[in-house]
């Protein structure tokens, strides 16, 4: 049987379709962090990569584009999001030519060794800066169209993280609208983040909505506990439930968007977490609220739930942050929302809740102790022999022609000799410290024939969690607008293709 042209045209089309059907299955949300730098006593790029690593961190976001950042992550296949910072905003949205500067110098000469999937233009403009709000658009099109003159605008995406306090009447979701007074603003970047295919970029923090309720909206609701279909909330216009606050500012969010005609647009939370400590006054963030709330945010976009509007589409999510920021102005809990102090250790062990499984940042066991980069070379001589002294280390692994004698350098022997003291303190608080030039890592310092006290699990010398669920993925699910169509086309070109082989043309 001869099929006329028609026929197998449609039957390739048939198999593209099948085959972007099986891409789009592939896809998975996943879970992201924020790095934020205001610490005291901010760790060195590579120490913060070798965190990442060990905790299977595979999504970041940025606050800038920092150099040392960038090369660190080079060649680590992580994720990364950059950020055009808000004081840089004003410049790039009134000159093409700054635009084109900005991402040749902070993308085109770190990509495609550091992975830079996304660039946030400015972060909560509207809320933070909004005399620059006006520019803000231009600064999205300036920085897309020096993508596209360097070839990579399909491989990053702009975008521009909002609060979600521009939306009003969040509940219930379906009344939601986006503060009209930035409708001229928010329209042209909905298109332009539309024909790009880009996300809409959203910050969501349930604790701030809890604080501000008044008591209206309950903890348990707020930590995303599970709740009886009883203690739910309910939207009134289309009879829906919601068991937490960021499901319903999700589906506010998409609504929102309806009602400005954009249908297409996913969203992705670039910020959201619960801090663990507070003032007098911030009686619920605490340490077992903050890790009740990330370990059930972490499990409930990695098992892809999604929201009442769009069920079983995960939202990808980045947990704000990676670590605590003691320089942070404001209350206490401002600075106390990190997963991690800045020595690597965990502030609390996450749980992904009903799994039984621990998150990657279960280092109990799991850390070391590390001579500082850059530490000054006499301090670390004189903890060295100290430690193989006073501190009674056996260093005599570090003998010549002994597993530990190379590297022979004050560095490698001091760290040797200080994770031997820490894991013989039984690694208490502050065993790791010697006069400030040794630090925590998660990074299994063994290499070769010396391994080193403490390591178990090793792999090409990077600890890592075999239990954890990798925080990994390709890209965002997609919607179900978009499955909708797909599978529509399907059937289509799927009876196309029966009607052919019958004969009939």
């Amino acid at each position: 049987m001869f099929w006329s042209m028609e026929c197998v045209f449609v039957l390739v089309l048939l198999l593209t379709v099948a085959f972007s059907s099986f891409v789009a299955a592939d896809d998975e949300a996943f879970i992201g962090v924020n790095i934020g730098t205001d610490l005291s006593d901010m760790p060195h790029p590579t120490q913060v990569v070798a965190l990442l690593k060990a905790q299977q961190i595979r999504h970041v976001r940025l606050y800038d584009a920092d150099r040392g950042m960038l090369v660190a992550l080079a060649n680590t296949g992580i994720q990364v999001m950059v950020s055009v910072p808000n004081e840089q905003l004003l410049g790039i949205g009134q000159s093409n030519s700054t635009a084109a500067n900005w991402v040749s110098h902070n993308v085109v000469a770190h990509y495609p060794a550091t992975n830079i999937t996304a660039i946030c233009v400015g972060s909560e403009v509207f809320t933070a800066i909004p005399n620059a709000a006006s520019v803000l658009v231009n600064a999205m099109k300036f920085i897309q169209s020096a993508l596209v003159a360097s070839n990579l605008d399909r491989q990053i995406k702009v975008s521009t993280p909002l609060s979600s306090s521009i939306i009003l009447d969040s509940f219930p979701p379906s009344q939601a609208f986006f503060n009209k007074t930035w409708n001229p603003v928010l329209i042209p970047m909905l298109n332009f983040l539309q024909s790009t295919g880009s996300h809409l970029m959203l910050n969501i923090y349930p604790y701030y909505d809890y604080m501000q309720s008044n008591g209206v909206i309950p903890l348990d609701y707020a930590l995303l506990k599970p709740l009886a279909p009883n203690k739910e909330a309910v939207d009134a216009n289309t009879l829906v439930h919601y068991s937490n606050v960021f499901d319903a500012m999700i589906d506010a969010a998409y609504f929102a968007m309806d009602f400005l005609n954009f249908t297409s647009v996913p969203v992705m939370v670039t910020e959201s977490g619960w801090p663990s400590k507070g003032d007098s006054n911030e009686p619920d963030a605490t340490l077992d609220n903050a890790n009740t709330y990330n370990s059930n945010l972490i499990r409930h976009v990695l098992n892809k739930t999604g929201t009442p509007k769009h069920p079983g589409i995960a939202v990808s999510t980045y947990i704000y942050e990676l670590y605590n920021e003691d320089l942070k102005p404001g209350p206490v809990s401002e600075k106390n929302w990190g997963l991690f102090n800045a020595n690597g250790e965990p502030v609390y062990i996450l749980h992904l809740t009903g799994s039984g499984l621990v998150l990657a940042n279960d280092t109990t066991n799991q850390t070391y102790c590390t001579a500082k980069q850059g530490a000054d070379p006499k301090m670390l001589q004189a903890a060295l022999d100290w430690a193989c002294g006073p501190g009674k280390v056996d260093c005599s692994a570090m003998l010549q022609g002994e597993p530990c004698y190379q590297p022979d350098n004050v560095i490698a022997h001091a760290t040797y000799a200080f994770n031997s003291y820490y894991n013989q303190m039984g690694k208490v608080p502050g065993s790791c410290d010697f006069n400030g030039v040794a630090a925590i890592t998660t990074t299994n310092p063994s290499h070769g024939t010396c391994v080193f006290p403490g390591s178990t699990g090793r792999m090409n010398g990077t600890m890592v969690n075999i239990t954890a669920p990798s925080m990994n993925s390709t890209s965002s699910a997609p919607s179900v607008r978009d499955l909708y169509n797909l599978y529509s086309t399907s059937f289509l070109v799927l009876l196309r293709v029966l009607i052919c082989s019958l004969g009939f043309f």
